[in-house]
């Protein structure tokens, strides 16, 4: 070693630069081993919990890697390790290059991307730790890692991994802590292998005592959970983030380009068909369709169709509202079904530096939102994009898609598991007087498409949906109250039945229904509404979709299943567009939408789980109660939001009224904590009750009682800052309770009590 340094001298340069290195003071090591197999264990957990959510493998490698760094920088410790250090610079310095260059291949989300370089630097990081605030930085490293994991999962898988990431963190801050303080732990022996040689272990403080963490791990979880339950969700007031699969991730190669629709579930002799005649089980015609998937997700449908669907979940949706997540519609009726008349598309391309298309979107009077969606798909779909209506932006991997006529949007390659992408869509606001008042003379182009109905039935189905109409206690004249009237009378005469027997080929859908098994399945119920509105000249069509699905709220997502899938009838209102309704029974009349956010969505979700343990009188009482206030709430913020945001005007009359607010809350708070206060000093007996009385008022002019003071020396240290009169009835009633308190010997409070009021009245006097 000694003529290594040698060699290094003798060139003047590195002499200099090495001399100066050795003059450097040695760092000082963090001896604490307990404390580094801790923060060790919380950089493996956010490795992993990345591993989990991204369903990346950076673990296999990275894990051991750190820990083997961990060990060496154990051992070397209190060396200076130049060498080491450069080395790792250099390999820091390709970690950034390689970083950079990913960044290009995924501006739309870089959150792997920063994950991954986080995790490279860790496992670098981890050969030179020989310092507290080293292990600080490692510490940091593992929440950012848990904070990424979060925001990648989109199920409870990450949840443990979460728990165990917190039990590990309550001692690592401890043991932190007390190494800031230089609180170093005692050592004691525990065997002998052989002379001289001990093994020391240190004693655990008692902050670090197994039952006293698991009750803060238990509080920290509780509390957490209340506040993400009750934390309010405005519209709106959400992060706006555009997730979207990389065109380099998706291989074109296993997915050829796909001309028009094609549903992989419909099958006939074991290859794929797209003419959609089948669906859940065999249709008439012998075609069989894939019991996982939907049926209405083709070009034509077959509603003469017999089976069920396996229930599995098919794509998660993170979304600003709940809403019917819009595949496909249909303007023609076959008798038996629905197909799309018209396969004119019109194609929208996106530029190579980007992957936003701008669509095409039909002008509306009506008020709308804008909402973000992001929909990772699960389990394979047709080559049909789901959105909500009115799609304005839309962030996909592909280089074009496809819009036809009825509003849907067309991938040129099929979805599969692991597919991402984003949607904007302008949603429009139902306005019942609007739509209402809406006119009901229709373009030529919307009477041809949206008016036909077969020949056979006309007469008859409108003579059935004039009876129902004329059955209403006021007249039902205007489209809009049409539609909701007959979707709820469908809702509450007709019924679902599972075991309808296929039809004949004369026989038509809508009159079976109607006129011979009084209802059918779900999806016949948005048939028939939608050809009695066309029996009265009301313009619609069928749209199917997807039902907003479950909302998981810990993940935020809505979990979307195959068996959401079903029909609705969209109604036409001119200059407005085209509005849904579901008359389908068990379904709320209106589909999902914006209109229904749920500002306390969470606690709503917790409360339907706690609801169901209480007798139904039980139940309806606590719902209508708490249903109010919650209702209440909710309107508030969302009326306080708009306001902010309704221009300067608003933004100052509301900053008025939240500082009018904060100010009757801050004197509502005093004058609660005094009248506890003083109900608390109730309670107390009489002598004790005028000593906190007096150390209250002394506190208050600034001079509190330190814990570690006697009465008698507290008084004592006040000698200083009174007069004679006031320092009197300080030692008079310290005395007092010094004799209650440990002699046993209790003064009069009539003897007391006079001398506190002089107090009161005389502490303006100074020394």
């Amino acid at each position: 070693m000694s003529n290594s340094r040698a060699s290094r001298s003798d060139i003047p340069i590195f002499g200099e630069l090495w001399r100066r290195i050795q003059a450097l003071p040695l760092p000082v090591p963090e001896d604490s081993l307990l404390l580094r197999v801790l923060v060790q264990g919380l950089v493996i957990v956010g490795i992993i919990a990345t591993d989990v959510a991204a369903e990346t493998q950076m673990s296999l490698w990275a894990v051991p890697l750190s820990v083997v760094g961990a060990t060496w920088s154990w051992h070397r410790r209190r060396k200076r390790n130049v060498a080491v250090k450069f080395l790792l610079a250099m390999a820091m310095l390709v970690a950034l290059f390689a970083f950079l260059g990913n960044l290009f291949t995924q501006l739309n989300d870089t959150r792997l991307v920063l994950a991954e370089l986080l995790i490279q630097l860790q496992v670098l990081h981890s050969f030179d730790l020989p310092r507290r605030h080293d292990l600080g930085y490692s510490m940091a490293i593992g929440l950012i890692l848990i904070g990424v994991a979060g925001t990648l999962s989109q199920t409870l898988a990450f949840a443990p991994l979460l728990l165990i990431f917190l039990a590990l963190a309550l001692p690592t801050l401890v043991l932190d802590y007390r190494s800031r303080l230089g609180l170093i732990p005692s050592r004691t022996k525990v065997g002998t292998r052989r002379k001289n040689s001990r093994k020391l272990l240190p004693s655990l403080p008692p902050e670090l005592s197994l039952g006293r963490l698991s009750l803060i791990l238990l509080l920290i979880v509780t509390l957490g959970l209340a506040i993400f339950a009750s934390l309010p969700r405005v519209p709106g007031y959400q992060l706006r983030t555009f997730p979207v699969s990389a065109s380099n991730q998706v291989a074109e190669a296993d997915r050829p380009e796909i001309n028009g629709i094609a549903n992989p579930g419909y099958v006939r002799e074991g290859n794929a068909e797209s003419d959609g005649e089948g669906s859940g089980g065999r249709g008439s015609d012998g075609t069989e369709l894939d019991d996982t998937f939907y049926y209405g997700f083709n070009t034509k449908i077959n509603q003469n169709l017999r089976g069920q669907m396996q229930p599995r979940v098919v794509m998660r949706v993170r979304s600003q509202a709940a809403g019917f997540w819009r595949v496909l519609g249909f303007d023609r009726y076959t008798g038996h079904g629905w197909e799309i008349s018209r396969e004119q598309t019109a194609t929208v391309e996106r530029p190579s530096w980007s992957y936003r298309f701008f669509l095409p979107s039909r002008p509306t009077q009506a008020q709308t939102r804008e909402v973000v969606q992001t929909y990772s798909i699960v389990s394979e779909l047709p080559n049909i994009i789901p959105a909500m209506t009115q799609p304005k932006q839309l962030f996909f991997f592909t280089k074009k898609v496809e819009v036809d006529a009825e509003d849907s949007l067309r991938s040129p390659l099929g979805l599969l598991d692991g597919d991402t992408y984003t949607a904007i869509s302008k949603v429009p606001l139902r306005d019942r007087t609007q739509l209402g008042q809406a006119r009901s003379e229709y373009i030529a182009s919307i009477e041809d498409k949206y008016l036909q109905i077969p020949s056979s039935i006309a007469a008859r189905v409108r003579q059935k949906t004039e009876e129902i109409l004329a059955k209403s206690q006021k007249p039902v004249t205007v489209p809009y109250e049409q539609a909701l009237y007959l979707a709820q009378y469908l809702k509450q005469h007709y019924t679902i039945q599972p075991n309808l027997p296929v039809l004949d080929e004369e026989q038509d859908l809508v009159e079976a229904f109607l006129f011979d098994y009084e209802g059918g399945y779900p999806d016949h119920f948005s048939t028939v509404l939608t050809i009695m509105l066309r029996s009265i000249g009301v313009p619609a069509r069928l749209a199917v979709g997807l039902g907003p699905g479950e909302f998981n709220p810990f993940t935020g997502l809505y979990e979307v299943r195959n068996s959401d899938a079903y029909a609705v009838t969209e109604v036409y209102f001119p200059d407005y567009g085209w509005f849904a309704f579901d008359p389908i029974p068990g379904h709320e009349l209106i589909p999902p939408s914006v209109e229904d956010y749920q500002t306390f969505g969470v606690l709503r979700q917790f409360w339907h789980w706690v609801a169901g343990w209480f007798p139904s009188p039980v139940r309806n009482l606590l719902a209508t109660l708490f249903g109010g206030i919650f209702r209440w709430a909710g309107q508030s913020l969302i009326w306080l939001w708009r306001l902010f945001t309704s221009g300067w005007v608003g933004l100052l009359t509301g900053l008025m009224l939240a500082c009018g607010l904060a100010f009757l809350g801050w004197l509502g708070g005093n004058l609660l904590g005094r009248w506890l206060h003083s109900q608390k000093l109730a309670k107390l007996p009489p002598i004790e009750s005028v000593y906190q009385q007096m150390l209250d008022l002394l506190k208050a002019q600034g001079y509190p009682k330190h814990p570690a003071q006697t009465p008698l020396e507290y008084a004592t240290a006040l000698r200083p800052h009174y007069h004679s009169e006031a320092l009197g009835a300080i030692d008079e009633i310290s005395q007092a309770y010094v004799l209650w308190r440990y002699g046993g010997k209790e003064t009069s409070y009539n003897l007391l009590r006079p001398r506190l009021q002089h107090l009161i009245r005389g502490s303006s006097g100074f020394g």
